[in-house]
């Protein structure tokens, strides 16, 4: 199992477990019967039902192909329209419940998912795909030369990342906030705020917590603080801060 440590925009680490061999051939497998059933379907309704062959008859030899070819677009380009339109992944890798992602924190471009399909003809159509199942295996980061090349990698979706080991907080969609002085902050005040808040609440440090709320206040120079218990002031302070910045 290899994990994957990706840094958010909001400078914030956050560890993935990468995809693994078996997942990922899965998904091509899965990602191919869908191909199959398509060229099927097509080919029972364009020559079985509407007799296409027979209309292309008086074509030329290139004409003919190009029109088969355009048929076939979709097979052709299955993974670059899928990964570009539901955001890194195929049916397959949602299937199985796989991901592409930057590993740099950034959302992936349209440029990202070219390349990656661009290097699919050395990663998997050359060799039968042995290309492609020794770089995975040999990478510290299971990618193939198409993500090496686009800055990606492929993760799992069914890890849980723990959200309290980041700065991030579960907010609900209907959340109000409280506190907008809270833009003052950096995500590093933030981040040690919400180490220092699970310390003492952990060990019922009331003192620290006392004093982490005093230095708050101070910070954000509050007038009005609507909170008198210590925790649920923190707690509030986190949780407004992290619906700024997500909205910002």
């Amino acid at each position: 199992m290899v994990e994957l440590q990706i840094n958010t925009t909001q400078n914030v680490n956050i560890n993935f477990t990468a995809a693994s061999v078996g997942e990922r051939i899965l998904a091509w497998g899965i990602d191919w019967l869908f191909k199959i059933a398509y060229i099927i379907v097509t080919y029972q309704i364009m020559f079985k039902l509407l007799k296409f062959d027979e209309m292309v008859q008086d074509m030329d030899k290139w004409s003919q192909i190009a029109v088969f070819l355009m048929f076939y677009l979709p097979v052709i380009f299955y993974s670059l329209l899928f990964e570009t339109l539901l955001d890194g992944q195929t049916p397959g890798k949602r299937i199985i419940k796989i991901k592409v992602v930057k590993i740099d924190g950034y959302q992936a471009t349209l440029a990202d998912f070219v390349i990656r399909w661009l290097f699919r003809i050395v990663d998997l159509n050359m060799m039968s795909g042995v290309v492609a199942l020794i770089s995975i295996i040999t990478s510290p980061k299971n990618q193939r030369l198409g993500d090496m090349t686009a800055g990606t990698a492929v993760i799992s979706l069914k890890n849980n990342v723990n959200i309290s080991h980041t700065i991030l907080e579960d907010l609900k969609q209907d959340y109000v906030p409280t506190y907008p002085m809270v833009i003052k902050l950096s995500d590093n005040d933030a981040r040690i705020i919400k180490e220092t808040f699970k310390t003492a609440r952990k060990s019922k440090d009331y003192k620290t917590l006392i004093k982490l709320r005093t230095k708050i206040i101070e910070v954000l120079d509050l007038k009005d603080v609507k909170h008198d218990r210590d925790h649920e002031f923190i707690d509030t302070i986190l949780k407004d801060y992290n619906y700024y910045t997500q909205n910002m």
